[in-house]
C-alpha cells in the first residue's frame, strides 16, 4: 500500500553522506546532557505563604562540574525560629540580601539549556516556579529530574532504609555532607544523582529520554530483550511482539519504531500486562509506513486480524451490530450484524448492544411502528392489540388498523430521522423529559436523555461514514515541514493508497504515481463503508485537519445540512434546566442538563 514517489532533479556533486548512529546513541546520550542541580531554602513548605532564603546550584556534564550559583534571598518576611535553627540562616543574613525577583533572572541564565535536577523536585522546582509567576517571568520548559523519584525505583531496602537526601549522600559516599544549606546539598545531590546514573547504566538507561521515563517494574529479564529493537528502522510505522511460535502478541504504532520499542524493555512501560507479554517475547517485526494515517490504519487491520491477546481495542470489528429498518410490507427496526444490499435502512454501526438498544429505544419513542417481531402480511389477520397500541405508541398492522400506505409513512419518516433530519426524534424525547422533570422524575429522565444522545450520535457517525463510503475515490494531499507531500487515496472508505512526495519533486506527478498504484477497493452495501468504521474515522480526521487539500473527488462527498452531526453541539450544551427543574440531590451537577450524556 506504500509508494514513495521519487523524481531525479539536477544537482551538482555526490550524493550526502549519510552516518548511521549506532544503536546506543539514539536519543541524547547522558554524557552529553547538562544538569543543573538545585536546592532552595526556604521559610515554610507552602510557596504561597513562604518564601526563598536562600538558593544554591550546581551545573554538571560528563561528571564534571561546571559551575555553581549560591545567594540568599530576602525572603521580605521574618525567619520562623524553628526554620533559622534547622539552616543557620537569620533575618540579619538576609537583611541586605536582594530579593527573590533579583535574584530569578541570573538563575534563569544560569539553568539555561539544562536538565533541572533536584531532591524532591516538586518542592525545589514549585517555589521557584511561583516566583518567576509572581514576578512575570515566563518560566522555561525545563526537563526535571526528581533524584528522591528515581532512588525509590532503584535502590530497594538493602541497599538504604530511605530516600532522604543524607542517607543516600552517605550510601553513595559523597564528600559532602547535607547540612540543610543550599549550596551544600546541590552538591550532595549532584553525588547522589551520578551514583543513580552509575546503577541505571547497567540497566541499559543511556539517554535522557530513558532516564525521563524510567521504570523500575521492567525487569532485568526484560531489560536482556532489548537487543530486540537492534533490526527495527529509525522511521514510522507498525511493530508486532510476537512468541516463540509467532503467535502475534501485541501490536503497536509509533513515528520512531526503534526507541518506541526499545523504551519497552529500558524505560516508560509501567502497564502490567505489557510486563507480562515482554516475558513471552521472542521476537518484534518491524513494518515501515509512509505516513502517520498509513500507520494508524494498518495497527487497526493487523489487531483485528490477528487478534492479539494483548490488545485491547479493535480487536473484534466484526462483534458491530447495525440498526436495520426492515424490507417487508410493515417493517420493523432490528439489530442485525452485517449490512446488505437490500435496499434498507442501516444505522451504526454499534460497538455495544446497549447503546444499540437505546437507539431502538429513541426511534420508538418518536414514531409508532411496531415492536413485535412476527412476519406480517399485507393483509393480516385481524385479533386483539397489544398494550401498546392500547398506549397509543403503536399504529396496531397487526390488527388491521392501518393499511401498508399508511404504515409506510411512519417508516419513511424513520428513514429520514436516521439519514436525514433527527428533529422529530429530539422533539418528542424532549417533550418527554420536559414532563418528568416538572413531575420531578429525574432519574426517568435521564434514562431518557442517554436514549436521545444514543440515537443522535449513531445517526451523526452513520451519516459521516455514508458520506464518505459512496464516494469511489477521495485523493486528498497534506504539505509535510520540510516541503514535501503526504498524500492517501481513499476508495469506498477505504485507505488505498499512501506515499510521500518529497521535497522539489513535482506533487501532481508523485500523487498520480501514488493513485495509480493504490489497492482496487469494490464498493459495499450503503452506508457500509468498505473498511471498518475505525478506520473510516481515522481518516475523516486526517481529512478535516488543517492544510489538507482534495486533489480529485469522485462521487458526491456531503453531509445533510439538518443531520445529526449539526446537534452534537446542543447536545452538549443545551437544556442547562435553570428554571428550578434539576434538584442537585438527585445526582445532579449544578447546572448539568438532563439532556447532557
Amino acid at each position: 500500500m506504500t509508494v514513495e514517489a521519487t523524481f531525479a532533479s539536477p544537482r551538482s556533486g555526490g550524493p550526502p553522506v549519510g552516518v548511521q548512529t549506532s544503536f546506543d546513541e539514539l536519543g541524547t546520550p547522558l554524557r552529553e546532557v547538562t544538569f543543573c542541580v538545585v536546592d532552595l531554602e526556604t521559610t515554610g513548605g507552602n510557596p504561597d505563604s513562604a518564601g526563598i532564603t536562600e538558593i544554591g546550584a550546581v551545573k554538571v556534564r560528563g561528571g564534571e562540574v561546571l559551575g555553581e550559583f549560591q545567594t540568599l534571598v530576602n525572603p521580605g518576611a521574618a525567619i520562623p525560629p524553628f526554620i533559622a535553627v534547622l539552616t543557620g540562616i537569620t533575618d540579619a543574613m538576609v537583611a541586605s540580601a536582594p530579593t527573590v525577583n533579583e535574584v530569578l533572572p541570573t538563575f534563569l541564565e544560569f539553568a539555561r539549556g539544562c536538565v533541572l535536577v533536584a531532591h524532591n523536585a516538586p518542592f525545589d522546582v514549585g517555589f521557584l516556579r511561583a516566583a518567576a509567576d509572581a514576578a512575570g517571568y515566563r518560566w522555561p520548559s525545563f526537563n526535571v529530574i526528581d533524584t528522591a523519584r528515581l532512588a525509590r525505583r532503584v535502590l530497594t531496602r538493602d541497599d538504604a532504609p530511605n530516600c532522604k537526601l543524607a542517607t543516600l549522600a552517605a550510601y553513595f559516599k559523597s564528600p559532602t555532607t547535607p547540612t540543610h544549606r543550599a549550596l551544600a546539598d546541590a552538591r550532595a545531590t549532584v553525588d547522589v544523582l551520578h551514583g543513580l546514573l552509575e546503577r541505571l547504566g547497567s540497566l541499559g538507561v543511556h539517554t535522557l529520554e530513558e532516564l525521563s521515563t524510567f521504570s523500575s517494574r521492567v525487569s532485568p529479564a526484560q531489560r536482556r530483550k532489548r537487543h530486540l529493537a537492534d533490526k527495527l528502522p529509525h522511521a514510522p510505522g507498525i511493530y508486532l511482539f510476537t512468541d516463540d511460535r509467532g503467535r502475534v502478541l501485541y501490536v503497536g504504532k509509533s513515528k520512531d519504531l526503534r526507541t518506541r520499542v526499545r523504551s519497552y524493555f529500558t524505560a516508560s512501560e509501567t502497564r502490567s500486562r505489557m510486563g507480562e507479554m515482554l516475558n513471552l517475547a521472542a521476537d518484534v517485526i518491524g513494518i515501515e509506513c509512509a505516513t502517520p494515517l498509513e500507520a494508524e490504519v494498518r495497527e487497526l487491520r493487523l489487531i483485528a486480524a490477528h487478534k492479539p491477546r494483548y490488545n485491547r481495542r479493535s480487536r473484534f470489528p466484526e462483534r458491530a451490530s447495525w440498526l436495520k429498518v426492515t424490507v417487508e410490507p410493515f417493517p420493523r427496526l432490528s439489530l442485525v450484524r452485517d449490512v446488505k444490499a437490500d435496499g434498507a435502512t442501516y444505522l451504526g454501526p454499534f460497538g455495544s448492544r446497549r447503546v444499540a438498544e437505546q437507539a431502538i429505544a429513541a426511534l420508538h419513542e418518536a414514531f409508532p411502528i411496531r415492536q413485535c417481531t412476527q412476519r406480517l402480511s399485507r393483509s393480516p389477520g385481524r385479533g386483539s392489540a397489544c398494550v401498546l397500541a392500547e398506549m397509543g405508541r403503536c399504529v396496531a398492522p397487526c390488527v388491521g388498523t392501518v393499511d401498508v400506505a399508511a404504515y409506510a409513512v411512519h417508516v419513511e419518516a424513520v428513514r429520514r430521522a436516521i439519514t436525514t433530519d433527527p428533529s422529530p426524534v429530539i422533539e418528542a424525547i424532549t417533550r418527554r423529559i420536559r414532563v418528568l422533570a416538572e413531575q420531578q422524575r429525574y432519574e426517568e429522565a435521564i434514562v431518557h436523555r442517554d436514549r436521545m444522545a444514543a440515537f443522535v450520535r449513531s445517526a451523526a457517525r452513520t451519516q459521516r461514514l455514508a458520506a464518505l463510503a459512496r464516494c469511489p475515490e477521495v485523493v486528498a494531499a497534506r504539505r509535510l515541514p520540510d516541503g514535501g507531500w503526504e498524500a492517501h487515496v481513499i476508495r469506498y472508505g477505504r485507505l488505498a493508497g499512501a506515499g510521500v512526495v518529497p521535497p522539489g519533486s513535482p506533487a501532481r506527478a508523485g500523487i498520480a504515481v501514488i493513485t495509480a498504484s493504490a489497492e482496487t477497493v469494490e464498493p459495499p452495501p450503503p452506508p457500509r463503508p468498505a473498511a471498518t468504521a475505525e478506520e473510516t474515522e481515522r481518516i475523516l480526521a486526517w481529512l478535516e485537519q488543517p492544510g489538507v487539500r482534495l486533489v480529485e473527488l469522485s462521487g458526491e462527498w456531503s453531509c445533510p445540512v439538518a443531520g445529526a452531526e449539526s446537534r452534537i453541539a446542543w447536545l452538549d450544551t443545551a437544556y442547562d434546566w435553570r428554571e428550578g427543574h434539576v434538584d442537585d440531590s438527585r445526582g445532579l451537577r449544578p447546572g448539568q442538563s438532563p439532556l447532557r450524556p
